[in-house]
């Protein structure tokens, strides 16, 4: 498992649907985008900025109930991609394994503060590794600038390289891993 940092959201296309961005944290620096809904995207963006709304949404209650039971969850791992969809689990301290959509695992670890790994099977078929102009392949990417200008040009130069992407560069899914249920 490879471990990655939520980078934020991007809509791809005026009527697309949003992508939520993971970057692997050391290595390749390899990107993930995993197309998700609107309020999954919204729950992710809260969950990241740690907003707290007057009362709790699902991604907050979902967090209370695993703590109700004497409970924690402990990581969250997207483990497989399979006819083109992504599977996660979060995994909690007593090693009980729950199936989830990735967008509400990975809301849930970032309300929780744990980490978001990657398995690398997933990675090798559904990652890109983007290069902004004049960086290295060693170089950081830079953060998001505040000027909107420049914050734009950033995302328009993300836009042009996941178009260069076509499915066949992705190669046939990985196995899927065993599941074990308690």
């Amino acid at each position: 498992m490879i471990p990655m940092d939520v980078e934020g959201m991007a809509v791809l296309a005026p009527e697309a649907a949003p992508v939520m961005l993971l970057r692997e944290r050391e290595g390749e620096r390899r990107w993930l985008a995993i197309t998700i809904g609107g309020p999954e995207a919204s729950a992710v963006a809260l969950a990241q900025e740690q907003i707290r709304l007057p009362r709790p949404g699902t991604i907050e209650l979902i967090g209370q109930v695993v703590e109700s039971f004497g409970h924690r969850v402990t990581g969250v791992q997207v483990t497989a991609l399979r006819d083109g969809i992504f599977f996660a689990d979060l995994v909690l301290d007593s090693g009980i394994r729950v199936s989830a959509r990735p967008s509400d695992a990975v809301a849930i670890g970032l309300r929780a503060g744990v980490g978001i790994e990657v398995a690398d099977a997933v990675l090798e078929v559904a990652s890109v590794r983007v290069e902004i102009v004049g960086s290295g392949p060693d170089a950081e990417l830079p953060s998001l600038p505040p000027d909107p200008v420049a914050q734009e040009r950033e995302v328009e130069e993300f836009r042009a390289a996941l178009d260069k992407i076509a499915p066949e560069d992705f190669g046939d899914p990985p196995p899927a891993p065993p599941r074990s249920h308690p």
